[in-house]
């Protein structure tokens, strides 16, 4: 699996609008996580902004793995 993380300046997060007819395909994220368990309240929307990095899992869709290779 690759492993991404968000493009970070200047301590903020650069953010872009990426036009629908752009996308190919959706992408499976998951987290990577660190020693620390997660808080039993953790919500999973805040997923993006608690990690650091992810891995993009490219086996869960064998059309995405020809895309990407």
């Amino acid at each position: 699996m690759w492993r991404v993380r968000p493009d970070v300046r200047h301590q903020q997060r650069l953010l872009g609008v990426i036009h629908l007819d752009s996308f190919l395909r959706g992408a499976h994220l998951l987290p990577i996580f660190g020693a620390d368990f997660l808080p039993v309240n953790f919500d999973h929307t805040f997923s993006l902004d608690a990690f650091a990095g992810y891995y993009v899992n490219h086996f869960a869709d064998h059309h995405m793995h020809e895309i990407v290779f």
